[in-house]
C-alpha cells in the first residue's frame, strides 16, 4: 500500500493536496487507480506549463492568441518572427519521366524493407456519436470496413506487391489502448502479420484550472488529456518503437492520422519524392480553397519550415496572391508527413520535446464540497504539442501539393462537411483513390 501521508506531503509542495481530499471515500481499487495517476504526474513540468499559460493568457487577453484559443507556453509574445512564403512542388505539374523516377525510387525503398508507417489513433469517436476508438468507426461502406481496416488494406497490398514487411506502429491513448488492441484481435488483425503491428501509448498531461489546481473529474480520478499529435516523437522514444525502427534499418517513416479515408499510407511516389529532395522530411499539402479557410498553411519562419495557423496570419497575408493568381500563403497542412529516421533522431536529440500550447477548455470538476460541477464557460487549460512544430527543428522540408479530391477525405463531424457521408462519397468516387 502507498504511504498516503508521504504522498500528501509531496502534493502540498505543489499546491495539489486536494487530489487526495476524498481518498478515504474511495474503494481500494479506486484508491490504487488514483495513486497510480498521481505517481505518473510530473508536477514540476505541470506547474511550469501552468505559469507560462497563465502569463500568456494575460499577455494575449485583448489579442487573438497564437493558434486560435491556444496560448503558447513559453517564448516572448513581443517577438516578431520573420515570415516568408514556402516553395512547393505541384504533383500534377511533374513530368512523366520524373514521376516515373520518383515511383521507382519509392518502390525500391519499399522492396528493401526501409519503410515504416505510423498511425496516430489516440482519439475516441465521441463527436461522431461512436462509443469506442475512432479507428473502429464504420463510415458506411458496403464492406463495413472500419477506419483501421481501410488503412490496413493499403498496407497489405503494398507489402504483398513489394514482397517486404512494412512495420505498422499505432499510437493509442490510455483511454482507448485496450479497446484498440481487442478490436484488432477480434478481427484477426485484418489479415496483417500481427508481428508487424506495434501499439504504443501516447503520453498524457493533467488539465489544470485557472488557479493552478489539477482538475479532479471525479473523487478518484484526475482529468487528463492526450498531449497532442506533437507528442508522437517522445512516445516513439519512450515506448521503444523508435529503437525497433533503428534495429530494422528503417530509413523513412510515414506519419499520418487515422481519420482520412483517402490517406495514401505507403505511397511510392511520395517516398521517392522525399528521398530525392535531400530534406530530412516531406509533407503533402493542398491548395486552400479561400483566403479565410480555417487551415494551417506552410511558410518559413525565421528561415525555418513552419505551419502558421489561420488565426496567426494577417488578413492581407492570407489573401495575398502570386502572378498565377494562387495564394502566396496557400499550402494547407493535412497531417500527411514522412520523416527520415535521421530527422526523427534530430527532433528527439533537441531535448525537451516540442513546445506545448494551452487551450482553454470547459470541463467538469469536483468542488471542495465533493459536488461535481459542469461550468458554463472554460475553466481549465489543456496542454498539447503539435507535430508541425517539429518542422522548425529541421533545416528544410519538401512539400508536395496533391489534389484534395483524391487524397483528403477526413471524418471529423457527424454530418455535413468532413463527415462520414462526405468521406464515403469521396472514397467511392475514386474507388479508394489509391492501391497503397
Amino acid at each position: 500500500m502507498p504511504d498516503v501521508d508521504f504522498l500528501k506531503g509531496e502534493l502540498e509542495k505543489y499546491g495539489q493536496a486536494h487530489l487526495l481530499a476524498f481518498y478515504d471515500e474511495l474503494s481500494p481499487e479506486e484508491q490504487r487507480g488514483l495513486v497510480g495517476q498521481i505517481e505518473n504526474i510530473d508536477f514540476a513540468k505541470v506547474l511550469k506549463l501552468y505559469r507560462e499559460a497563465s502569463e500568456g493568457d494575460r499577455d494575449f487577453r485583448d489579442v487573438k492568441a497564437s493558434r486560435g484559443n491556444e496560448i503558447p507556453c513559453g517564448g516572448d509574445p513581443a517577438d516578431e518572427p520573420v515570415l516568408e512564403p514556402m516553395e512547393c512542388t505541384v504533383k500534377k505539374e511533374i513530368g512523366p519521366d520524373r514521376a516515373a523516377l520518383y515511383n521507382k525510387i519509392g518502390e525500391r525503398i519499399l522492396e528493401n524493407g526501409l519503410f515504416a508507417a505510423v498511425t496516430m489513433a489516440g482519439g475516441q469517436g465521441t463527436r461522431l456519436g461512436h462509443d469506442g476508438p475512432k479507428g473502429t468507426y464504420d463510415i458506411g461502406l458496403p464492406s463495413h470496413a472500419s477506419l483501421f481496416e481501410i488503412q490496413c488494406e493499403r498496407l497489405l497490398r503494398a507489402s504483398r506487391r513489394f514482397g517486404a514487411a512494412i512495420p505498422w506502429y499505432i499510437m493509442t491513448s490510455r483511454e482507448n489502448d485496450g479497446d484498440t488492441r481487442a478490436f484488432f484481435r477480434e478481427h484477426g488483425f485484418f489479415g496483417y502479420d500481427a508481428g508487424q503491428i506495434h501499439f504504443f501509448v501516447q503520453n498524457m498531461l493533467p488539465m489544470v484550472d485557472f488557479e493552478g489546481r489539477i482538475v479532479l473529474d471525479s473523487k478518484g480520478h484526475v482529468k487528463e488529456g492526450a498531449d497532442g499529435h506533437g507528442g508522437i516523437f517522445a512516445a516513439l522514444e519512450s515506448s521503444g518503437c523508435f529503437d525497433d525502427m533503428k534495429r530494422r534499418g528503417i530509413k523513412w517513416v510515414f506519419v499520418g492520422g487515422i481519420d482520412n479515408v483517402l490517406l495514401k499510407i505507403c505511397d511510392p511516389f511520395f517516398i521517392g519524392f522525399a528521398e530525392s529532395s535531400n530534406a530530412p522530411a516531406a509533407a503533402k499539402s493542398l491548395l486552400k480553397r479561400s483566403a479565410d479557410e480555417g487551415v494551417g498553411v506552410f511558410c518559413r519562419r525565421n528561415g525555418r519550415p513552419y505551419v502558421i495557423e489561420y488565426t496567426e496570419i494577417s488578413k492581407e497575408m492570407a489573401g495575398m496572391r502570386d502572378d498565377k493568381g494562387e495564394f502566396v500563403y496557400g499550402e494547407a497542412h493535412i497531417l500527411c508527413n514522412i520523416f527520415s529516421l535521421e530527422g526523427i533522431q534530430r527532433i528527439i536529440d533537441e531535448g525537451g520535446g516540442l513546445p506545448y500550447h494551452a487551450a482553454r477548455k470547459k470541463t467538469k470538476y469536483v468542488a471542495e464540497n465533493g459536488e461535481t460541477v459542469m461550468p458554463e464557460k472554460p475553466n481549465a487549460y489543456k496542454f498539447e504539442a503539435f507535430i508541425f512544430d517539429a518542422f522548425e527543428k529541421l533545416e528544410d522540408l519538401a512539400i508536395l501539393r496533391v489534389d484534395r479530391e483524391t487524397e483528403f477525405a477526413p471524418v471529423k463531424n457527424r454530418e455535413g462537411e468532413d463527415s462520414p457521408e462526405s468521406a464515403r462519397r469521396m472514397y467511392e468516387a475514386c474507388k479508394g483513390a489509391s492501391e497503397y
